[in-house]
């Protein structure tokens, strides 16, 4: 069983997955922040490789990549935090990233590394799985696994593609859109999260704009696990009070999801 796996085996427990940007507002803080969300209920984290066309991210993920990126920040550098990160926290590492930078980095030898670094898996949000024979077969080779995206417009063709590739959980968006924070979910949530269950017995995460511990709420009583990234980033640009901002949010989310058991 896949460390990822072990987090869904654990019964009637919601996961809760938060993203950072590696090198935001910069590396000291990345090594910083990691620990702190394992420690505060986290269960596995999402490391953003910054890239200069991030197509799924709003605003606040693409200043954020933008900012790293003038940092120095590139997969190589990446790749050196995940490995220091895989000593100080004991939950699953994430990649979340764009085919472009694997590509070039080559995809046997970006997945040889992430392995190398203690990087559990990898979602890639413009990969579609029609195109994902060639990472598919080298993250098994070194035991990542390789997790798709699902949105509200996914046929049912599409869901059961996905359902048959992704490994360990699908990430469903709760919007065709972008990242970013919004008031309230969806209304038609539910209704996709139970048309995909009908397909597949995977564990669904759900991310895109979920910034509140109501709304976090909400998504545990549907779903698996919740992801929460923009709102996140946000609390880290707080300056010297961000790691405590951060903090006691991240728990009051854990606290509003576990209600939900």
């Amino acid at each position: 069983m896949s460390r990822i796996a072990s987090v869904f085996a654990q019964q009637s427990h919601k996961a809760l997955i938060p993203y950072i940007t590696i090198g935001y507002p910069n590396i000291e803080t990345t090594l910083m922040v990691a620990p702190l969300l394992a420690d505060s209920g986290c269960d596995i984290i999402e490391l953003g490789i910054p890239f200069s066309d991030p197509l799924a991210d709003g605003v606040t993920i693409q200043k954020a990549s933008f900012h790293a990126l003038q940092n120095g920040v590139n997969p190589k550098l990446c790749l050196e935090v995940a490995k220091e990160l895989s000593r100080k926290v004991k939950i699953p590492l994430v990649f979340m990233t764009y085919f472009n930078p694997v590509f070039n980095y080559g995809i046997k030898e970006f997945c040889a590394a992430c392995a190398d670094s203690g990087v559990d898996g990898l979602i890639i949000p413009d990969l579609p799985p029609e195109e994902g024979l060639e990472l598919e077969i080298a993250t098994r080779r070194y035991g990542l696994d390789l997790i798709y995206l699902l949105a509200p417009t996914s046929t049912k063709e599409r869901i059961k593609l996905v359902a048959e590739k992704s490994r360990q959980f699908i990430y469903l968006v709760t919007v065709t859109g972008l990242t970013g924070v919004r008031d309230r979910l969806p209304a038609n949530l539910e209704a996709f999260v139970a048309r995909v269950r009908k397909i597949t017995k995977q564990p669904l995460c759900v991310g895109f704009g979920i910034s509140t511990s109501e709304q976090a709420r909400q998504v545990a009583k549907i779903a698996d696990g919740v992801i929460i990234g923009s709102r996140i980033i946000q609390l880290m640009e707080a300056g010297s009070e961000s790691l405590i901002l951060l903090q006691d949010f991240i728990k009051e989310i854990r606290s509003a999801i576990d209600k939900e058991r």
